[in-house]
């Protein structure tokens, strides 16, 4: 059968998403079961984005709005731009792939890192465009390496900022010193889709005027809003290029229940608040436990932690799911010795630290 399949597709290693909670409790007929694996929002949805999902679904028969006008309508107020600038993705993943068919040609390429998010090379694959993949440095992207790989068929550069599965962040003046003198054919995306859990000084603010007509933002509401059951995203660009990635995004990309959670979701202030501080305490009680296991992890400015767990990481993993902890094993990213947790409630925190301790300890079973 695989005459029947483009060439290109064979090359394609599918992505591997986070265990699911319900597959968890079958296999291993456990009924208490948490996830700590996808990044997803401990707290659950905006609960004003759950009312306006409620108050909407009775019209799920008609078609949404083609072009979400409302909901551009609100993003452009609250980021003090134009509702041009924006496109709509049926989540960033789809966003991605609008981006690569819009501007990439079949003769050109991309470059990003070795160990980034994994659908920027895997979506590339898909529509058979070559992928130069750089080496991290100290966990972090080497925006001095990336500029070194870039030729004159280069045409888009991705930098997850901040970097998942890593959690580590490129600076505003790393990023200011990697525009400078970029080649005039290449167009840089930011995925900035752990951006509101940022506890540092020195993040770059590309809204700032939002002047250099060479960015793409990658935005989404399933991190720090709690959609991603939803999958709402958007990009942020110059007016014209947005333009075009229109041309390419198919019609009703975006359902109506997601651009009614979205919009309500943009309003409740008090629940991202509320988000990112259960986040950022969290994040303090895991690297203190982490540091008194003796267990090395990657300091994050996102909603995950990128621990070494000095063992092979998919047996952790299979261990941990025992116990009813989804974390998730990092083999497909190419590391062996590490799992990646998101920070999750108090409970849920305390819960993983609990089981961590007893694996470590020899402790293999329930």
């Amino acid at each position: 059968m695989k005459e029947l399949v483009r060439k290109n597709i064979l090359k394609v290693n599918a992505y591997i998403a986070g265990k699911p909670i319900e597959e968890t409790k079958r296999q291993l007929g456990l009924k208490d079961v948490i996830k700590l694996a996808s990044n997803e929002n401990p707290l659950g949805p905006s609960p004003k984005a759950v009312a306006a999902i409620r108050k909407t679904a009775s019209g799920v028969n008609r078609y949404p709005d083609s072009q979400g006008f409302y909901l551009k309508k609100k993003l452009a107020k609250a980021l003090e731009i134009k509702p041009e600038n924006i496109v709509l993705g049926n989540g960033s993943d789809e966003l991605i792939d609008i981006i690569i068919k819009t501007f990439v040609e079949d003769d050109e390429n991309i470059v990003t890192a070795d160990t980034t998010f994994l659908e920027y090379e895997i979506i590339a694959g898909v529509n058979n465009r070559k992928v130069t993949k750089v080496p991290l440095r100290y966990f972090k992207y080497d925006l001095e390496s990336i500029k070194k790989n870039i030729d004159k068929q280069t045409k888009l550069i991705f930098i997850a900022n901040p970097n998942n599965p890593t959690g580590t962040y490129v600076t505003k003046f790393e990023l200011d010193d990697f525009l400078r003198g970029l080649p005039d054919h290449c167009l840089v995306v930011l995925d900035e889709a752990y951006d509101a859990f940022i506890d540092v000084n020195d993040f770059p603010n590309m809204f700032n005027g939002f002047k250099n007509k060479k960015i793409i933002l990658l935005k989404t509401f399933s991190k720090s809003y709690g959609l991603a059951g939803l999958r709402i995203g958007y990009a942020v660009l110059n007016e014209e290029l947005a333009g075009y990635m229109e041309r390419v995004r198919q019609p009703f990309n975006t359902n109506l229940l997601a651009q009614a959670g979205a919009m309500a979701a943009i309003e409740d202030r008090e629940f991202l608040r509320k988000t990112r501080r259960i986040v950022l305490e969290g994040k303090d009680y895991l690297y203190g436990n982490l540091k008194k296991l003796g267990l090395a992890y990657v300091p994050s400015v996102a909603n995950f932690i990128l621990i070494d767990v000095g063992q092979d990481g998919v047996e952790l993993f299979n261990k941990m799911l025992r116990f009813g902890v989804i974390v998730r094993e990092m083999k497909q990213y190419g590391l062996k010795n590490f799992i990646r947790v998101t920070i999750g409630t108090k409970k849920e925190n305390e819960r993983f630290v609990k089981v961590l301790k007893k694996i470590l300890r020899g402790k293999e079973r329930p």
